[in-house]
């Protein structure tokens, strides 16, 4: 697969999603500042809950941009048979007899994108899934525990 193009649809999905960010951030600040928000009484918190969302959803901006940031400089790393799992690699994982795509990401966990009609889940090496890959090879067969229960898998490519 094509991890450079990979690459871009997640960037391009997370610029997407710091768009919304952006609106909503603005929209809840406009709201914290409106007039009709002033506090009436002392327990009238319509302006200041408006306030702490608007700082949420920027902090969420803030943090997107971070991965953004972090998508643009990361190369599309070749991975060769004996390398292990890190950050740039794509999996393709075989647990139950269905296989999975991952692609580990520095940062936006739970991102997913679809290239030539794979559906690719971001997971970052910080994951519950992520720490159990990293450093394994391809052909290896850990025991993963996901959801709770332990099931053999098969890491069928690392590229």
């Amino acid at each position: 697969m094509n991890k450079r193009a990979i690459i871009k649809k997640i960037t391009d999905k997370l610029v997407a999603e710091l768009e919304v960010y952006f609106r909503a951030a603005e929209y809840a600040r406009a709201e914290a500042t409106h007039e009709q928000n002033k506090a009436e009484h002392k327990y009238d918190t319509r302006g200041l809950e408006a306030s702490y969302l608007a700082r949420g959803q920027s902090k969420q901006a803030a943090e997107l941009e971070g991965a953004i940031a972090e998508f643009q400089k990361l190369g599309a790393r070749k991975f060769s048979d004996g390398d292990g799992i890190n950050v740039g690699a794509l999996i393709e994982l075989e647990t139950s007899g269905e296989t999975a795509f991952y692609f580990i990401g520095p940062k936006a966990g739970g991102t997913e994108v679809v290239h030539d009609r794979k559906e690719i889940l971001v997971i970052t090496p910080q994951s519950p899934l992520g720490e159990q890959l990293v450093g394994r090879k391809r052909g290896d067969q850990p025991v993963l525990k996901l959801g709770g229960e332990a099931r053999t898998a098969t890491i069928l490519q690392v590229e």
